[in-house]
């Protein structure tokens, strides 16, 4: 019986194996085929993915990735699970905002954030290009920030959410204090509610109907004069 039966297999195992040596060249072809088609798709978005950094590299613009957060949603069935992201975008040339996006995976949440972001993007006038005007205070729920201006050299002092916003701004020099809750939503809402306080002294001088050097100094001195040179530029 076992000679039958190995004699009866055999037969069947080399009949089949040309068979299936053709179905596995097939199925690789096909696979392959398919691999092909789908590679293109899939190149195609690979192509996508990389021309959107570089559209975002052409534009200056800069994405900083504050906080990311498991979030849950209790249905029926039970518990659905998701990521909240909270994104800072900004061109380093006084351009700066921030958006908060929900998702079931956590590239689709930072993407929502992206967009909520660049849509809510406020303009900050700053001093030489590297620091605030003036000081300024911000408050949002709990949390309490104080913005100054600092000379050359200072650096960004400031906190995890506090720099992302600066360092997206574009500012190079600036001391902070944050007072109250660390939650870096109330923390970054008060800053930009404290950025949207700056001014600059152009655009006193257009709406008090002055010139420049009269702000700046008594008299029209020639600091005051060479300051105002440079503001108006």
């Amino acid at each position: 019986m076992m000679a039958e039966h190995t004699e009866s297999t055999a037969p069947v195992t080399d009949g089949a194996a040309p068979e299936a040596a053709e179905g596995q060249r097939r199925g690789r072809g096909g696979r392959g085929g398919g691999d092909n088609r789908g590679g293109n798709s899939g190149g195609g978005r690979g192509r996508n993915n990389d021309r959107r950094p570089a559209q975002e590299e052409d534009d200056g613009t800069i994405e900083k990735l504050v906080h990311i957060n498991r979030v849950s949603k209790t249905v029926k069935g039970g518990k659905r699970f998701g990521f909240a992201a909270l994104v800072v975008v900004g061109d380093g040339q006084g351009r700066v905002g921030f958006g908060h996006g929900k998702a079931r995976e956590v590239p689709e949440a930072i993407n929502k954030a992206t967009a909520a972001a660049k849509k809510s993007m406020i303009r900050v006038a700053l001093k030489d290009g590297r620091t605030l005007h003036h000081d300024g205070k911000g408050h949002f729920g709990a949390g309490k920030v104080t913005l100054r201006s600092a000379p050359a050299g200072t650096g960004i002092i400031a906190g995890g959410p506090m720099r992302a916003v600066f360092e997206s701004l574009g500012v190079a020099d600036v001391v902070t204090k944050s007072v109250g809750t660390s939650n870096p939503y109330n923390m970054i809402r008060a800053t930009f509610a404290a950025l949207s306080e700056q001014t600059s002294p152009k655009s006193v001088a257009q709406r008090r109907g002055k010139k420049i050097a009269d702000l700046l100094g008594r008299g029209g001195s020639k600091t005051a004069e060479a300051d105002a040179e440079a503001i108006a530029e």
